[in-house]
């Protein structure tokens, strides 16, 4: 999962360079803000995602699946009903312990995202390393959909440096982060349907990434509302590979 810094205070850099994302949020529809991080140059570089075309009402659903909790079965339910794309970012563990789902996940359209093979910090181990993190989680889930193709990375925890953004971009990776967001992957502080759709919808806007988790019981329950909301406010859901315009 990634337990990424979704708050409006800046992220400061590590003495190594490292950054943990973080951004000032959406209010009322107004466009988010990695202005007063230090590491809005280093996105821009290398094509990172934050944002889509915020002159267009399109919306692209992320998903984090660092292990499975249970949920995951009825967020796919409700994309197959609701006829929403989506990326589901998998991690080693949840290839090797939840293969029918990721097989799922690719057969009714979604994308599979890269979220490392361990979860492990990337910027504090090699190039080497990182390569195999990365070539690990697409060959498994290679085997298990044939699909060949991974272009898109979320850094585990939202940890990165230049060098780990210039790596994964070496290895054929379009780095994702995003810009709707909320402190929804601690299982043991589930506060129910209605906060997760308020959360996610206040802070909508043109061009949003929304990253959720699949752990979490509320998002499960709150997924079809959101979606149904945001389409009532004029938005369209895309897959991530429709994204045409990067903003930052």
């Amino acid at each position: 999962m990634t337990a990424g810094n979704t708050a409006a205070a800046s992220a400061a850099a590590s003495p190594g360079g490292a950054y943990h994302f973080g951004f000032k949020k959406s209010v009322g529809g107004s466009r988010p803000s990695i202005n007063e991080e230090g590491f809005k140059g280093i996105l821009e570089r290398h094509q990172a995602i934050f944002l889509g075309d915020t002159t267009k009402k399109e919306l692209y659903l992320t998903f984090d699946n660092g292990y499975e909790n249970g949920f995951t079965p009825k967020v796919l339910d409700v994309l197959k009903e609701k006829k929403v794309p989506a990326i589901f970012f998998v991690t080693g563990h949840y290839i090797k312990d939840q293969p029918d789902l990721v097989k799922r996940m690719a057969a009714e359209g979604h994308l599979i995202g890269n979220h490392s093979w361990s979860h492990p910090d990337m910027s504090v181990i090699s190039s080497g390393q990182i390569a195999n993190e990365l070539s690990k989680v697409k060959d498994g889930a290679a085997q298990i959909t044939g699909q060949q193709q991974m272009e898109y990375l979320r850094p585990p925890r939202g940890i990165f440096s230049d060098h780990v953004l210039a790596v994964s971009k070496a290895q054929g990776y379009t780095s994702v982060f995003w810009s709707v967001a909320y402190k929804d992957w601690d299982t043991k502080a589930q506060r129910g349907r209605q906060y997760a759709y308020d959360s996610v919808i206040k802070q909508l806007h043109p061009g949003a990434v929304i990253l959720l988790h699949t752990v979490s019981k509320d998002n499960a329950e709150a997924l079809g509302q959101i979606i149904d909301a945001a389409r009532s406010q004029g938005y369209e859901f895309k897959r991530l590979d429709q994204l045409t315009s990067k903003s930052y």
